[in-house]
Parts: C-alpha cells; sequence; structure tokens
C-alpha cells in the first residue's frame, strides 16, 4: 500500500481546516486515485499504490503530488503504508514512512500524533508515554481494560496489524470552489495567486473527469467594509476557443482579463465555477513523432532513422496476401514498398493474438483437449495454401511450405474462445493443433 496525506499548511493549533479547504484539496486528489478521503475532518489521504504506473512511476508521481500540493498551500505529503500512519507522520512534521521499518518510524514519534491516544494523553503521559512506542509496549490486556477500545484499534490500523476502513470521497458532477483569501485584496491582478489555487483544483477535477472545459467564471465578494456603492462583489467569464484543461493555458487567460478588471472595493473570498465542461479524448502515446504536431509524416521518419542506423536495423511489419496465419504478417525494412492486399478471411472470425508455434493436441474420442475437452462453435474453413512457397531446410533441401488444414473456433470451458486446426495428409493421420486464442 501507498497513502499519502496532506494536511492544510500554516494551521492554527489545535483548529481544523475549512470544509471548503477539504474539499478541494479531495477533489484535486480524486484525478491521481479515486480511493480518496477525509480523514478526522482535518486531513486528505489517498491511497495510490494501484496509480504508479499509470504516472510513470513512484518517484514522478510522488514529486508531482509534492509539487502541486504547494501550490495548493498544503504541507509537504507524507508517505506511509496505512493511512493512520501517514497522517501520524504529517503531523509530526516527518514525510517519508518508507525508509525504515513502519514500526520503527512510528514507535519514535509523538503520541499525540494519533488521535485515539492523544485522547488519552494526560493519563499516559503520567505512566511515562511520551511517543507511540511507549504505549504499543504497554501490556495489551492492561490497555484494553483502563482505555477504550479505540486505542488498541488505532494503534493496530497505524501499524498494519488491522485493516482499515474509509468513506470514499466521491467526484462531483458540477465544480464551485471557494477560497477564502489571506488578506484582503485591492488590485485584479494580484486575484491570480488565489485564482491559481482554484483553477489547480479545477484542473484536477477535470483530469478526474477525463474532461477539458470552453468557459469558467471567476466570482469575487467585496470586503464587509465597503461602501454602499461598491456592491456585493463582480465576476469575469473566460472563454476558450477549445476545451482544454492546461493549467498554464487557463492561467494566462486569466491574467489576460484580470489585468482589464478595476475593482471597487477590497476582495475577501474568491469562486471558481466550470460553465461548459466537455469530455475530452485522449490521446494514446507513440515512441514516434506525431505528424500534426512535428509536420513530418510516419514515412520520412523512418526514412531518417533508417539511413542514419542502417536500412536493415529498421523494420515494419506488413500484410501479405496469404492464407496461411503465419505468413499473413512479414517483417521488411522500412523503406521497401509495402504490399495493398490482404487474403479474405472466409467471413471466419480472426483471433487476437497467435501463437509462435502451433500447440500440438491431445485428442481423446476424436475430441481436442486443451484444458478439458473443446466444443467446436464454428467451421470447418478449409485452407490449402503454399504450395508455391519453398524454403531450405537445415540440410540445405528445399521443401515445400504446403498447409492443408480444417480451422475451427472452439470454445475452452477455461481457456475461453479459441482458434485450432486439424490437418490433413499428415503422415497418413490427422492432428490437432492451437494456433490462436481470441480476446
Amino acid at each position: 500500500m501507498l497513502w499519502a496525506a496532506l494536511l492544510p499548511d500554516a494551521q492554527p493549533a489545535g483548529s481544523s481546516p475549512s470544509t471548503e479547504v477539504l474539499h478541494g484539496t479531495a477533489t484535486w486528489a480524486l484525478q491521481y486515485t479515486p480511493r480518496v478521503a477525509v480523514m478526522e475532518a482535518q486531513a486528505v489521504a489517498m491511497e495510490l499504490a494501484a496509480s504508479t504506473r499509470l504516472f510513470g512511476g513512484k518517484r514522478r508521481l510522488v514529486e508531482r503530488i509534492r509539487n502541486e500540493a504547494g501550490e495548493l498551500g498544503l504541507r509537504a505529503p507524507s508517505w506511509a503504508p496505512t493511512s493512520l500512519a501517514a497522517l501520524a507522520l504529517a503531523r509530526a512534521g516527518l514525510t517519508n514512512g518508507f525508509g525504515k521499518p513502519l514500526e520503527q518510524v512510528l514507535d519514535a514519534i509523538p503520541l499525540e500524533t494519533l488521535t485515539a491516544a492523544r485522547a488519552h494523553e494526560a493519563t499516559l503521559s503520567r505512566l511515562g508515554c511520551r511517543t507511540l512506542g511507549d504505549v504499543r509496549a504497554l501490556p495489551r490486556g492492561g490497555l484494553s481494560r483502563r482505555f477504550d477500545a479505540q486505542l488498541l484499534k488505532a494503534l493496530d490500523q497505524a501499524y498494519g496489524l488491522r485493516p482499515e476502513s474509509h468513506a470514499w470521497v466521491p467526484l462531483p458532477d458540477r465544480f464551485a470552489q471557494r477560497l477564502e483569501l489571506m488578506s484582503r485584496v485591492e488590485l485584479a491582478p494580484a486575484l491570480l495567486f488565489g485564482a491559481r489555487r482554484l483553477l489547480l483544483q479545477m484542473c484536477g477535477w477535470l483530469a478526474a473527469r477525463q474532461s477539458g472545459l470552453t468557459a469558467f467564471t471567476l466570482r469575487w465578494c467585496h470586503d464587509v467594509m465597503r461602501s454602499k456603492t461598491a456592491g456585493d462583489g463582480g465576476e469575469l467569464t473566460v472563454r476558450t476557443a477549445e476545451a482544454t484543461r492546461n493549467l498554464e493555458h487557463l492561467s494566462r487567460l486569466l491574467a489576460e482579463h484580470l489585468a482589464k478588471v478595476e475593482l471597487k472595493a477590497p476582495v475577501g473570498d474568491l469562486e471558481l465555477i466550470a460553465d461548459e465542461v466537455h469530455a475530452l479524448e485522449e490521446k494514446s502515446g507513440t515512441l514516434l513523432p506525431d505528424a500534426v504536431q512535428s509536420g513530418e509524416s510516419l514515412a520520412l521518419v523512418l526514412e531518417r532513422v533508417a539511413a542514419r542506423l542502417g536500412p536493415e536495423r529498421v523494420l515494419r511489419p506488413v500484410p501479405v496476401a496469404d492464407h496461411r496465419m503465419e505468413w499473413t504478417t512479414h517483417w521488411q525494412p522500412a523503406a521497401a514498398p509495402q504490399p495493398r492486399t490482404m487474403a479474405e478471411a472466409g467471413g471466419l472470425p480472426q483471433p487476437g493474438f497467435i501463437l509462435p508455434r502451433p500447440l500440438k493436441l491431445a485428442v481423446q474420442a476424436d475430441v481436442p483437449l486443451y484444458q478439458g475437452p473443446l466444443l467446436l462453435l464454428s467451421g470447418p474453413h478449409r485452407i490449402e495454401s503454399g504450395w508455391w512457397h519453398r524454403r531450405r531446410d537445415a540440410e540445405g533441401h528445399e521443401r515445400e511450405q504446403t498447409v492443408v488444414r480444417d480451422y475451427y473456433v472452439a470454445l475452452s470451458e477455461h481457456a475461453g474462445v479459441l482458434w485450432i486446426f486439424q490437418t490433413r495428409l499428415d503422415q497418413e493421420r490427422t492432428a490437432w493443433f492451437l494456433q490462436g486464442v481470441f480476446a
């Protein structure tokens, strides 16, 4: 497990962050994982073990969350194998719970970092307990009799000895987030500092929804100590030519619009609303340049790479007009002309995965076996091809590559839908082979 705990920065001792701050932080965190929870109305925790590959590995994910957390006015996230351990480390001002065994890390931090222990801090301190390790060293029987059951449960959950349960934060259908500014702002361009935090939360919400927007509205509320003619506040709607969730682009657009605004009174609160939201069609990544972005076609890129590395080192798969499954794809130099025709499959479904070599199947009572008896769903589809194709064997003799096969679509109780064939004229007897698997 990989848990991260996020606490608001510069929070007064003994006070809890506002509901708006926790809600905004949780909404931003949903872009990284659906497993986001608000803990004890003080922190936001998220479980990220299943998201590391999606964001390029643990190191890059940790660095990205750390950078964005700073922009949101949060402390550096604390990492641990359990959510309670991550929260305790955050309260203790520590960030890494993976450098040592979890027991060693938690045993050394003050007991008040765990809420269940903080409730009994006066009694535990009189017993000589200063750290979680001191509390954990007390006899469990005495702890369960003298204190409530929540203390032992929280200790076991923090140390990973008992499973944790959380109420996951749902993804809101609409984004409308408020922010109270740290001080009153009198110039409109200065609103961008607080508005950028809201933009970052909105971009996280859009990423979780796999969407972008073409319009958003920034509203501001004037300070209560204002003139009667100033009004309650104002608003500004920003529109984009196409749907986007690029933070820097939206920030630049907002800055250009704020530069033309004149505030009638000091501003104390902001609100950001996503007005026009549209689904974005994600483009899959590629190892080769995109022709639209680079202005260079794939053929020209391959020619340049082949000239640098040699034509025999740059190959590409091309379809071949051949009914034999193992010969329908051929690797050739990228610069060579590509065939334009393929063999027709005769209407029979084609498998998504082909074995490197056909696997011979056992037969029982004329029924082929693969993890149990196979049920033939469709076929036969006969192929007699390859009489023109000759290849030299290991002894240097030329042999024909003729195949005479009856293909079937078969169903296995355990392996799913398979692509099998039965040979003909094979040493005066037939045999069954598995050649492909349907996705």
